[in-house]
Order: C-alpha cells, then structure tokens, then sequence
C-alpha cells in the first residue's frame, strides 16, 4: 500500500481504491485520450472530499472530478486522483416547485432530477443525449446545453448557487454579486474591464475559456455563473441550487426535410422567430433507417410546446408553412415523437463509424458559430475536410450554431496524428474566421485547450492563467486542461494498443477480423450506464442490477482495452480483473444493438473466455451447463429421463448435484421430458400437407425440456399449409424429404453414430469454441442436403436461433455453408409471415404480458412477433430488460441475486401487475424457468398459445 492510499483510508468514509480494476475504469472518458490514475475516491460528502484534497495537497497529487465519465474532449481523466461522484454523492436534496429551483449532489443523473421535477409541470432545461447518465456535476464542470438550448440555455443559465471546496480546502457558496469568489478574483476582474467586454464572441454557445465575462457588473459579477465550464479546474462541487423551468404541456415535433445540410443549417436561423423549443439537424448519412423521416437528404427536428396538443400542433404546423421544405412531418403522439428522438440522441454514437464501417473520432465534434452564419461555416468545414482528405458527418444544435461530427482521423499512425493536429490548427482559424467559438458545448479540455491563442489571443489566454492562478494557486485541479494545456495529440488512447493482429477465434467481420478495433468501438458514450430502460430496450442489465461501472458494458471495454495495452492490466488473456467483470456479463447482446455503436460484448466475454481458459481447468459450470446438450443426449439415448427427474427431486441427492455441477443452491433443477420432441415427432401421424417445405430445428431446450413448445409449432404450421421436417440426423447425400418426416433411418442407424444438429450456444456462452466450432461443422454437415435446398430452418428458442444467425458466421467465418445456413434461419413468426401470409390466426382476444426475449430484440427483431399478436387480436405490449436467467447465466453458483434483481426490473412487475386473464408469453426457455421458480407462473410460447387456439389441435 502506497503512502497516498493510506492516507486516504485513514481520512475518507467513502471506498479507497487503488486497485488495477478501479484505476482501469477510469483511464478514459469519451475522449480520444487516456491517462492513468493512481487511485480513485467515491467521496460520501463534502467532508470527505476536503480531506482528499488535503491529503492530496500536502502530497501534490492532482485531483479530478468525475461524473458521468462522458465527456468528449479528455477532460474526465487525469494521472491523480479521481473523484467519483456517482457512487454516495448522487441525491436530489430537495425540491422546492414554488421556487422553481432544486438542491442537487454533483453525481446526480440528470434523469433522475427530471423524473422528480416532472409531477410538478417542471423539469430542468439543458438535456444532453446523454441525459440518462450524465450527472449534474458535469453538466456544471463543462456548462453543457443539449437540444433545448434555443428555448431554456445552457446549465450556467440554470444555476442559482454552487457549493465549493477549493484545492487549498477553502469552502465558498458562489452566487451572483461577489457571492463566494476567493480572495484576489474582483481585483483580477476589475483590472480586466475593457477586456472583457470586447474579448468574447457573441453567440449563444461560447464555452470555450473561463467565463470571466459573467464576472462584469453590468451581469451581475455572477461567481456561480463564471464557475460553470471550467472543467473542475477551480474547485470541487459539492452541491449546487440550480433553476428549473415550466415543461409545456403537450409538445409538437415537426421534422423538416431539406435536400441537404446546408440547406437545412441555411433554414436553422430563420425559424428562431417562431421560438421553438429545439431546432436539431441531421443528415440522412448518419440515419440507418430514413423509412421513419419524411423524404429528404437532412433533417430538422423543431420541436413546439402548448397548453395542449391542438396548440403545439398549431405551432409545429405553422412552422412547417413558413419553412422552405421537400417534405415534413408533423408528430403529436409522444410514443411517435420518442421513437424519433431516439434517431437524433443515437447520432452521437452512430457517427463514430462512417457509412462504409471506418473509425470515426471525436476532437472536432463540438464548435460553435452564430446561427445565421451556420452555412457559409459549413461549406468551409466541408472544403476543409476534402483537403485533408477527411470524412465527418456533421449534426447537432443548428438552432444554436453548435455543430457535431467525427472524422476519420487515423489516429494510429504518426502521419495520421500529424493530420489531425494540421486539419485541428487550420479548422480553429476557420472557425474563428466565421466568429465562433472552438465548444460550443462539450468544453475545451485537451482536444482544445492547446488552440484557445486562436480564439482569444495569448493576453485573454494569460488572463485565463491568472484567474486559475487565483483559485488554485498550486495548480492542484485538473492540471493540463483550459491553461497550460498537454498537446492535443498527446495521451491518445490508441497509442499503448498492438500493432500487430491478435490471434482470435472469431472472425469479427465489422471490424476488419482486428480484435483490438472491436473493442475500440467503445467510445464511452455510456448508454449502457442507463439506470432504467424504456419499451424493449435491454442494455445493460448487470449494471442496472449492481450500479458498479465494472459490471456496465463500457467498463468491461474499457478493462479488455487495458488488456490488450498491458500496461496496467499485465496478465492478458489471463486477467483475474477482466475475468470478474466479465463474471456478471448475462451475454444478454442488448449491447449488440442498444448500443450507438454496436459494442458486442457477449462476443467478446466468449472469445475471453476461450483464451483464458486455454489448457487449464474450467469451473464446474462450464461442465454442467456448458455442455448441457451432452448430457441430455446421453439421458435421452437411455431413456432415464424419469431416474433422473426422481433423483433430482431428493433434496440432498439435488443439493450434491449443484454443489459438483456450480449451480445455485437457490436453484431448481428443471424437470426433463420423459419423451422427446424428436420421438414425439417420430411417433405422430403424420398430416399430408402441400405447401411449402419448412425445416423445424429441433433446438436442445424443446428437444429435451419443453417438447409441447416442437408439438406446438408443428399443428400451427401445418394449419397455415406448411410442409414440416426435421433436419436429417444422419449425413446423406439428398435433400429431406416430404411427407413431414426426417429422412429414412433403419434400426442400426443408432449404432452407426446417429447425431444432431446443434447450435452451439451453450458451448459459445462458456467461451469453449473449440467445441463450438466442432459441434458446429458436424452440424453443416448434416445440414448440407437441407442446404442445397430453398427450403427455410425455423427456429423456435430464441437465443438458438440468434446463435445461427450471428455466432454461427461468426465463428465459423472460413466455412461458406455457415452463412448460407444463417441466413435460412427464421423465427417461428417469421416463418408464418413469410412463407403463409394469407394465414389466419385463430383470434384469441387475450391480453398478453411478458418479455421480449433480449437475444430477440438484439439479433433477430419481433417485428413479425407483433403482427402475429395483433392477427391473433393478442393484445398488449412485452417489456424490456432481460429475464435474467439467460442460459446458464442465472443458475451459476454466485449469480442468483443479479439473475433475480433482473427479473424484478421488468418481467416479474409485469406479470404481477397483469389484468385478469392475461396470457403470460415467453418465448425463450430460460424466460419461462426464471418466470416459474421466481413466481410459479407459467409462461408460454407464442406457438403454444395459437396451438391451443387451433380448433380440434393434437395434445
């Protein structure tokens, strides 16, 4: 233990951590920079952040605060101490509705601040997209803004009064009038008058610098106001008092199509007139979809606010006639206006890769011109661009001038670094060229700090220095941000990756089969920090259950970057700290597609998993679980299905049985099925259909564990006039046959090695893909005669079927038949939509509750699931999150109270809270388990349900 932790611990009632995971977590924000601390403090309150900085002081150590950890420009790291807020310092004190104002800690997350307010009819102004997880405390430090700007301003327009703690311990209340400012600061300000007054731009979102100007008379010598934007440089908040405004009460949002973004940035400024609450642009480059959005090549989104919906309808109408449009759309439902909103928001994360997959970076994604010269600022931006030879997509607050975009910088090499300092330098002088300034919002940080001489000139600059100098005379704060600036092509995060590939097992095919790229597309955005998810949303459940940044999706990316640097984490594939925090990873793949930038850490803790584990023995899990479709195999070819059920039901026979197997011991182990889906099938009489030919794949959880879902799907596919088969389970030499059968097998064909298809999830969710990969060319094996057939593979258990079509490809990426055999999969809706349009569900009239299973929403969509439902007038909708059980996740030994406290987050309030008569669905097994040994309530398969529907169906 160093001398500096321990003189932590013995001062602060908060967590002391000095470990590798704790450092490792906070080496990077969303910036392009890095930098190693030395330890990291969760402060309980004020008094213990004095004694950091005491601690700190006397041993000069720097200090930085932390919020949210999502700011762009480096501003969030430091090779001190770092103080996280997010962990005790996080509450809303009070809430005064009358006032209008709120008493809030700097770890607060600005949702939670706005949920409370919202009863009221208030809410607080600034919203950033990161608005889920980013904290008051850094709203404050970087004096952010988001897309209601026009109407409500920036957060320094928000605040009333900070509490402070200054590097020397001083504790100061700053507010207008003097309030608070330290000893020196008027008389630096008064000498300074004329400067001032002339020396910063006049436009709505100048952020760059300290705020001295909030410091002249004539504004009121606001100390509070001045402190916002300096990027934790001058002191340490502890709480702030900050102003909240009326939210209308019903909102308009009129999305304005342009051919282009400089029409739609030329069209920004005049419609400032009309006083809306936003005015957002886009263009269609960074929009995956357009299908949503009226026709056009750029986007505004205007949105309008009224006493009711007729009003702010009126107002977004008005607006779309006195604008000069190729189209626009006019949306009112709230449900519509979020689905919208949520294109712009994902904007951030969807820029960091151009149209064609290249790595696209921050450090010019923020500066801001006056509105009306938005176009003509644009076009020089462009030019730019093309003379470096550059992409960026530009999007942002074209209301307010503040523009966004990340440029494919290479950022690997010295000559791209040099291109990105040249192209920095030379778009600085363009940007002042046009009056602007270099943030309009995310602050200066590294990326910028180094270029403020061009904004302000070196005597404004030095003026900078001295006021710094009057709060933190020791230069104590956050050293190397706003004054005296660290290079900014220096500490880029990319630097201490490898050069050369590493050797994986999967292919990676969007990253260019480069695992380090992979896990570049992490940027830190943090949308897996989210402490609550709305419709069917899933990432990141572990995070959500735990609170702890190890357990988020961006804090196991952050220590599998530190891996692969090998500075701090030194063991590689071998790292006990990445192992632990992939530990609580449910491999749920909500990050596959939740996420901006489709981080895929289910891939990622499987291929861990595979490496570390290489030659050495794996928990007793990966034995039980991880080669679960062994195991029953062998059950089902001796036919002891009911022993084993027996067996399992003695309670110390069933306690033994978990204890060796690393299950739970709050865990039941399921019952088996005494007659399998396959020897059900076998047995049936088979239905003389005509139609088309489907492949039902006989999945290992229907096989063995739950054959009526198989039994199911069967009579409702055959209903809709499809011909039903089953993958052959010997290799042949033939397409399968009609007449619903397998394919021809004499008695020996047991003896001669009859196998099955398989998935393999169970063995890529253990990270054994060697196995995996066998199992998996046994299975396109046997799949080949199906394969040169048009003949679709329906799949019924949803992580089986988003094991085919993603992990498949994926690990077999040197086989052509595993992506041939990946894109015949379909759902079981699918299917039924597909190939039996003109098929009529039986119309059941039942309210449904449930959950989407989370590999559904990640891989596969249910967009055919809900038109199924709603032919089937099964009305309702299924949330989000992810049961929790998720495979062998939640019956592993130590898992059980995470795998619970998912399920409570959405599936088991839904269900309790459903109307009388509701149907319970659940697609995926593992769904339906958690469901009935966390509740005793069985849940269905769609398949079940439209079974039991079907007039006159089989048992």
């Amino acid at each position: 233990m160093t001398d500096l932790e321990a003189a932590l611990r013995t001062v602060v009632r908060g967590e002391v951590g000095f470990d590798v995971t704790s450092r490792a977590l906070t080496t990077m924000d969303a910036s392009n920079y890095r930098r190693v601390p030395r330890g990291v403090v969760a402060p309980r309150d004020a008094d213990d952040v004095a004694a950091v900085l005491e601690v700190c002081r006397a041993q000069g150590v720097p200090v930085v605060a932390r919020g949210g950890g999502t700011s762009i420009a480096g501003q969030a790291t430091g090779t001190g101490v770092v103080l996280d807020f997010t962990r005790h310092m996080n509450r809303l004190l009070s809430l005064d509705p009358d006032g209008r104002t709120a008493v809030v800690q700097p770890g607060l997350v600005l949702d939670r601040l706005q949920e409370a307010a919202a009863p009221h009819g208030l809410r607080f102004g600034p919203d950033p997209s990161t608005h889920s997880r980013c904290t008051l405390g850094g709203m404050i430090g970087n004096n952010s803004c988001g897309a209601h700007s026009v109407a409500w301003g920036t957060t320094a327009d928000s605040v009333r009064e900070l509490d402070v703690i200054t590097a020397r311990g001083e504790r100061l209340r700053l507010g207008q009038g003097w309030a608070g400012a330290p000893e020196g600061l008027r008389a630096l300000v008064e000498g300074e008058l004329a400067r001032l007054r002339t020396g910063f731009p006049q436009l709505p979102r100048c952020i760059s610098g300290y705020a001295l100007d909030a410091l002249l008379p004539e504004k009121g010598a606001d100390v509070a106001r001045s402190f916002c934007g300096s990027e934790g440089t001058l002191g340490i908040l502890t709480e702030a008092v900050v102003r909240l405004v009326e939210a209308p009460r019903a909102r308009a949002l009129a999305v304005l199509a342009y051919a282009d973004e400089s029409a739609a940035a030329e069209a920004a400024a005049g419609l400032l007139a009309h006083r809306p609450l936003t005015v957002e642009g886009m263009a269609a480059d960074l929009v995956p979809s357009a299908a949503a959005l009226p026709r056009g090549g750029a986007w505004l989104f205007v949105e309008t606010g009224g006493e009711s919906e007729g009003e702010a309808r009126a107002r977004a109408e008005a607006i779309v006639r006195a604008a000069d449009v190729v189209d626009a759309l006019v949306v009112t439902d709230p449900a519509g206006q979020r689905a919208l909103w949520r294109i712009r928001e994902d904007a951030s994360g969807t820029a960091t890769r151009m149209p064609d997959g290249t790595e696209a970076w921050p450090g010019w994604e923020d500066c801001a011109v006056p509105p009306a010269r938005l176009g003509a600022y644009l076009r020089d931006f462009r030019a730019l661009l093309a003379a470096h030879g550059l992409r960026g997509t530009p999007y942002g607050h074209f209301g307010d001038g503040c523009i966004h975009v990340r440029i494919d910088f290479d950022l690997l090499t010295q000559a791209g670094i040099g291109r990105f300092r040249r192209f920095s330098e030379e778009l600085a002088e363009v940007v002042v060229a046009h009056g602007g300034s270099l943030s309009g919002e995310h602050g200066d940080g590294q990326a910028r700090a180094e270029l403020l001489p061009k904004m302000y000139g070196t005597e404004m600059v030095e003026l900078f220095e001295r006021a710094k100098g009057v709060w933190d005379p020791d230069d104590l704060l956050n050293p190397g941000m706003l004054v005296r600036p660290a290079p900014l092509d220096a500490n880029l995060r990319f630097a201490v990756l490898p050069r050369t590939p590493v050797d994986v097992a999967f292919g990676y095919p969007a990253d260019g089969g480069d695992f380090p790229a992979a896990v570049r597309r992490c940027v830190g955005v943090a949308k897996c920090r989210t402490t609550s998810v709305a419709g069917s949303a899933v990432m990141c459940p572990s995070f959500r259950a735990t609170g702890e940044e190890e357990h988020s999706t961006r804090g196991r990316a952050r220590l599998l970057h530190e891996m692969l640097a090998g500075e701090l984490v030194t063991e590689g594939w071998r790292s006990t700290e990445v192992r632990d925090a992939l530990d609580l990873c449910l491999s749920c793949k909500g990050c596959r597609s939740d996420c901006p930038v489709g981080v895929d850490m289910a891939t990622y803790k499987a291929e861990f998993l595979h490496h570390h584990y290489a030659g050495r023995r794996r928990p007793a899990a990966h034995y039980s679980m991880g080669r679960l479709p062994e195991w029953l195999r062998a059950v089902a070819r001796t036919r002891t299905a009911s022993l084993v059920n027996a067996l399992a039901a003695v309670r110390p026979l069933a306690w033994a049985a978990k204890r060796l197997g690393g299950i739970a011991p709050e865990r039941e182990i399921p019952r088996l099925a005494t007659r399998t889906f396959s020897r059900w099938w076998e047995r049936r009489d088979k239905a003389a259909v005509e139609g088309d030919l489907v492949i039902l794949w006989p999945d290992t959880f229907t096989e063995h564990l739950s054959p009526s879902v198989g039994q199911a799907a069967v009579r409702v596919l055959e209903a809709a006039g499809l011909r039903v088969a089953l993958p052959p389970t010997v290799r042949l030499k033939r397409a399968p046959g009609g007449g619903g059968t397998t394919v021809a097998l004499d008695p020996m064909s047991l003896l001669r090695g009859r196998g099955r298809v398989c998935c393999g999830l169970t063995y890529v969710s253990t990270g054994q893909l060697d196995r995996a990969r066998a199992v998996l060319r046994r299975t396109l094996d046997l799949m080949e005669p199906v394969l040169e057939t048009d003949a679709p593979v329906v799949v019924l258990e949803p992580s089986c079927a988003a094991a085919l079509r993603a992990d498949l490809p994926d690990l077999l990426h040197d086989d052509p038949r595993a992506r041939r055999l990946a894109d015949r999969v379909l759902t079981f809706a699918e299917a039924l939509q597909r190939l039996a349009p003109d098929w009529t569900p039986p119309r059941l009239d039942r309210p449904v509750v449930g959950q989407t299973h989370c590999h559904q929403h990640a891989v596969l969509g249910d967009a055919a699931d809900r038109r199924l439902r709603q032919a089937a007038l099964l009305t309702g909708e299924l949330s989000g999150g992810c049961c929790g059980l998720a495979g062998n996740f939640g019956f592993e030994k130590g898992h059980f109270e995470v795998s619970a406290s998912c399920a409570e987050e959405q599936l088991l309030p839904s269900v309790r809270g459903a109307r009388e008569g509701a149907l319970v669905l659940a697609d995926g097994f593992s769904c339906r388990t958690q469901l009935e040994q966390l509740t005793g309530v069985r849940g269905r398969h769609l398949a079940e349900v439209l079974g039991e529907g079907l007039e006159g169906g089989e048992g």
